[in-house]
Formats: structure tokens, sequence, C-alpha cells
């Protein structure tokens, strides 16, 4: 007699596994703990076997009953279905995307969150619909080029950059657990049009510095925007890791913002030197959000950060287009004029958070330059209030000062 979905619901685990038959070979296993799994018994080259269809109710009995019927149209071409599905697995684990997803997944704990998701978003809508099932050690050149063609053809030249340094780490991935034999994307070295590098838009003219400074003093916006502004012109971070602050992180007693090293680009930690006028800002601003964790609360919910648009809207509703000025834009003001004004290279370059490539080093330097870099971040603080206040008579940071105490 066939099973039913009623008998196969109704029947309850017992002390010894139990076998349900529907006919033709298939039945329900049902185990002790109480586990439901088809299973086809059938014979090849005149052994008994048993072949394993999936576990009840993610399969059901209809989905079980096809599945029967697709191994024994493969018996009857001479083919075992246990031997086909091993093989079937074996290349499912070898296909671009699975490997792409591993080697994502063993990534992913060293990353942002934010940047594990956009790596994954690139490749999902960039090659997976493409390369997604083929065996990553037989893909060519010439197939993943045609990919990358594809996203060079809507004019991302930089995006298709990106997308083939990401498969290179993926091939290379494969390369070491033994699924392929060389790095495809590496031969596509050259083969794509050339980045348009253009720089970050940024004010470094001291007279139109002030401007901005007075516009952003008059931002009618919320003060958790105006605030994050007014940080990037005096710490020089990057918008992301002002935005996503966190209250823990700032030492008002030592007058310092300690970022950890997942909230880095380089991965490592950050000791940010605030001057007085930084402490004001934040003192007015916990006033506003130091209830939460998040120094840059959303107006929808007090656990998400602003939006990664919200400096750039700013500056847009002040008057600033994005070919004069973009959030980016104050750290390269801060290393123009510093870096003029006679500051050495290696303070302005570790206050900017560009960290030696010698990991290991940057981590038992985290902290260095400290005094020079306490001094510079105040006299930077207070040479912008003097171009805010269009005191212009004395626009110049005192670099016989600092040079002095170098």
């Amino acid at each position: 007699m066939s099973l039913t979905d009623t008998a196969i619901r109704g029947a309850k685990p017992t002390s010894k596994p139990q076998k349900l038959f529907d006919g033709n070979g298939l039945f329900l296993f049902i185990t002790p703990s109480g586990t439901k799994s088809w299973r086809l018994k059938y014979r090849f080259q005149g052994r008994e076997k048993l072949l394993t269809l999936g576990t009840y109710p993610q399969t059901s009995l209809k989905e079980a009953r096809e599945a029967c019927i697709v191994a024994k149209k493969s018996l009857s071409g001479g083919v075992d279905p246990s031997a086909e599905k091993k093989l079937k697995n074996k290349i499912a684990l070898t296909s671009f995307e699975a490997v792409a997803r591993e080697w994502h997944n063993n990534q992913k704990p060293g990353w942002t969150t934010a940047y594990a998701e956009d790596v994954m978003e690139r490749i999902q809508k960039n090659v997976f619909p493409y390369l997604g099932t083929r065996p990553i050690g037989e893909i060519t050149p010439p197939e993943l080029l045609s990919v990358l063609r594809k996203i060079e053809a809507r004019g991302a030249i930089d995006q298709a950059h990106r997308v083939r340094g990401i498969c290179s780490l993926i091939f290379r991935y494969a390369i070491a657990t033994g699924r392929a034999e060389r790095d495809t994307a590496a031969d596509l070295r050259g083969a794509l049009k050339q980045r348009l590098v253009i720089p970050r838009a940024a004010i470094t003219d001291p007279k139109a510095i002030g401007g901005l400074l007075r516009a952003i003093d008059d931002f009618t916006g919320t003060y958790t925007v105006k605030a994050g502004l007014q940080l990037l012109a005096l710490t020089f971070l990057r918008p992301s890791e002002v935005r996503l602050g966190e209250w823990p992180e700032i030492d008002f007693k030592e007058n310092l913002w300690r970022i950890p090293a997942k909230r880095m680009k380089m991965r490592l930690d950050h000791v940010v030197p605030l001057s007085s006028q930084s402490v004001e800002i934040l003192t007015r601003l916990y006033e506003v959000s130091g209830d939460g964790r998040l120094m840059f609360p959303g107006l929808r919910s007090p656990q998400k950060a602003i939006s990664d648009a919200a400096f750039i809207a700013a500056l847009r509703r002040m008057g600033y287009p994005k070919e004069e000025m973009c959030a980016h834009g104050f750290r390269a003001m801060a290393s123009t004029l510093l870096n003029e004004q006679g500051y050495s290279a290696d303070v302005i370059e570790k206050q900017l958070a560009h960290n030696p490539r010698e990991k290991i080093r940057g981590i038992y330097n985290r902290a260095e330059y400290m005094p020079e870099r306490r001094r510079m971040m105040q006299e930077w603080a207070d040479y912008l209030d003097k171009l805010r206040d269009g005191t212009m008579h004395d626009v110049t940071i005192h670099k016989d000062k600092h040079n002095e105490q170098q």
C-alpha cells in the first residue's frame, strides 16, 4: 500500500528504526530520534544498494517519488544513481560559486560587515550568473574576460578591475585547496581598459576653506550630520570611520579617539589625538546621542548609524557640487596644507592612518609620533578657526614653532 502525507505526518519514532514502504523500492526511514529520510533500495550489477533522496518534510512525498523515477531512469541506462549523485556533489563543490562562497566565509571574520557585503554583491551580480556553475579549474581566461567585458560595457571600468582582483583571490584559494591549478584572472593583467584615476574633489585654497567651514557652521540639517562634517575637517578620518563611531571609543580624560582595527581600512587600531575644538564638538554631540552606543545614530533607528550618503548630501545642500568637494576631500585638504606648511610627512601619514605595509610594525607602533601628532592636531584646529573667522593677516600654521620642536 502506498504512503500518504497523513500517514507520514502521523508516524511516530520508536525505540528501533522503522521503514515505511511506498513502492518501487522507495521507503521512509525513521530513526529513534525522529529524523525521517527518503531512501531508495535498488540493485546494480547484482548488488543491493541504497540511495538517500532527502529528508522529510524538506523533501515531500511527491518530490521523493519524482527523484525515485529519475534514479530508475539512470538504472535503465546502465548508470548507478549513487555514483551519479557523488559525481554531481563533487562538481558542485568545485564550481566557481561554491569555491567563492567558501573563500568569502573564510575571509569574512577579518572584514567589516559592509566590506564583506560589498565583495559578495560584486561577484553575485557580475560573475555568478555566467560562471557560477562552471568547475573553477576549467574556467579559461577568455571566459572570464568575456564576463569582465560585460562590466566594461556599462562604463564601470574600475568595477571591472575590482572584480578581476576578487576573482584572482578566489582562484588562488582554489589552487591552495586543490580545485584549480592556475590563477586564470592573473592572465588578464593588461587585458582590461585602463582605469581613469580621478582624484577626489577637495578644497585646498585657504580662503575657500574658510567659506566651507562657515557654511558647515550655518548648516540647518541635523546636528549629528553637522558635527560629523566638523569632525571630518578636524580629525582627518574617513567618512565611514566618523559616522560609525561609538561612544566607548572616546576617551574624554585623555582627549583621544581610539578606533578599533575592525573599523579601519588598514585593519589596525588607530588613535586620534583630539584638539580642544574636537572635544567641544564631541561634548555637545554627547548631549544629543550620548544615551546610546552610536555617536551618529540615524533618525529612523538609534541602532543604525546615519547613511553613508549623509555627508555628501549635506555638502550638496550647502551648494558644493561633486566636482568641488566630497566627504573624503577633508583628508586631502589637511594633507595638502600641512605638507605645504612644513610638517613631517611621517607624522601626517600616521595621522591619516596610512600605516606601513608591515602589519606587525604597525601594531607595535600604533601610537608613534603621538606628541607631534597632538601638537599638529591642535595647531591645525587653531588654523581652521582663523580661516573660518577670516583672520587673513595670519593664516599660516606656526611651522617655525613646529620645526623647532621636532
